[in-house]
């Protein structure tokens, strides 16, 4: 059962309020924006739901924008001159990158992307890259003793990221990678993978196309990928054409009765997966954010989130997603034990 929230919620103020600045939260996102507007929302609403359960946390300010790359900087500001003691926010890259240029940040920041280099001032970063995704593929290949890859793409700009991501990992890691198949619509050099001990197979595919190349490759060779692959255990018919590969994911998606995802409440309206993962990073992001604001580092991190145990590397938030194997049209998390 879940408490009533507790944590004000205040929109907006136009800029010509006259209402006195107040400490308070805020929280920077692309509402206005017609390709982010979707994201931004699902990531508002689990932002707010992790607030609602904060007995005595502050309030929650929303200040949206339609460009975060051209707004954010002022937006920030006007976020701080209102009172602003922690921000959450910019959400899409171009915001990040914009912000991170705007000098040295002396208010706890936590962007919703990720952005190379390093800082030493107050921002910090926390995502959820799909080439995060495809390195821990790797590493879970590697754990369980296999020797050899092989990389199946779809020539996107997403596949080839995630074979990338996955090529570099996997070669740190000492692993052999045989070759890089890549799919136009022949299934034939699929059906001639060789079913050599150690031997593995990377999915670097989105559901659609993953779906259509699954059926081709032999049951008996292990097969890896990343959530890209999951539309949620809804989706019985489409996980059947998925049998048997293993993915890494979040709780949020996996593990209804995990204890930190049993705390939140869901979406009021059902999202689609891409969305209910933003909604999670919402309520990782708050949590985080409080962690920045206490610095409560020592006590608070690791955090078993919602969308994976998440620790602190420099100013970049890590997520650990879980394993887990399509079975029976249903993906099910896997023992450590078992790879």
């Amino acid at each position: 059962m879940v408490p009533a929230p507790a944590t004000v919620v205040t929109p907006l103020l136009p800029p010509a309020s006259t209402e006195p600045p107040a400490p308070h939260i805020a929280l920077l996102l692309p509402l206005n924006s017609k390709l982010f507007a979707k994201a931004a929302d699902a990531v508002q609403q689990g932002f707010l739901a992790a607030a609602g359960q904060e007995a005595n946390g502050l309030p929650v300010r929303v200040y949206p924008c339609s460009d975060e790359s051209t707004e954010v900087a002022a937006l920030y500001q006007q976020a701080l001159r209102a009172g602003a003691v922690a921000v959450a926010g910019p959400l899409t890259r171009g915001g990040v990158a914009a912000l991170a240029a705007n000098g040295e940040l002396m208010t706890p920041t936590l962007a919703l992307n990720t952005l190379e280099g390093t800082r030493s001032d107050q921002l910090y970063f926390f995502g959820l890259p799909s080439e995060a995704e495809a390195r821990q593929s790797a590493q879970r290949a590697t754990a369980a003793g296999l020797l050899s890859a092989y990389i199946v793409s779809t020539n996107t700009p997403l596949s080839k990221r995630l074979a990338q991501a996955f090529s570099d990992e996997w070669q740190r890691a000492g692993g052999i990678l045989r070759s890089e198949i890549i799919y136009t619509g022949d299934p034939a050099p699929l059906k001639e993978l060789p079913e050599d001990p150690g031997n593995s197979v990377f999915l670097a595919a989105e559901l659609d196309k993953a779906r259509l190349l699954r059926p081709y490759i032999i049951a008996t060779i292990p097969v890896y990928a990343t959530s890209q692959i999951f539309a949620g255990n809804t989706r019985t018919l489409t996980n059947y054409d998925l049998s048997d590969v293993r993915f890494v994911d979040m709780p949020w998606m996996l593990q209804p009765d995990h204890t930190a995802v049993m705390i939140y409440p869901r979406s009021a309206a059902p999202l689609p997966p891409e969305l209910d993962r933003l909604y999670a990073l919402g309520i990782d992001a708050y949590r985080l954010l409080q962690v920045l604001f206490n610095r409560s580092y020592s006590s608070e991190l690791p955090l078993d989130g919602v969308t994976g145990k998440v620790s602190l590397s420099g100013h970049m938030f890590q997520r650990e997603a879980i394993l887990a194997i399509i079975r029976q049209g249903q993906g099910v998390p896997v023992d450590s034990k078992i790879r």
